[in-house]
């Protein structure tokens, strides 16, 4: 049977009890956001999204440009 090296072993996520995963969720719903979290989030959005939004918008302007004219 294959075994994995003790540091890879430590990284892997072990099986956690119902009260330690709803411990962790709290300590996470707890944890206060920093300074510019808002900013990176809201940055992130902007990346995500636009190439959707350009994408989209290309294909409306080509079939209006299909049928219109």
């Amino acid at each position: 049977m294959f075994h994995l090296p003790e540091v890879i072993r430590s990284r892997l996520p072990i099986k956690k009890t119902k009260e330690q995963l709803d411990e962790h969720y709290r300590n996470v719903e707890e944890m206060p956001l920093e300074k510019n979290d808002f900013l990176a989030m809201v940055i992130a959005a902007f990346i995500t999204f636009m190439p959707v939004l350009l994408i989209a918008m290309a294909v409306l302007y080509g079939l209006m440009w299909l049928f219109i004219l």
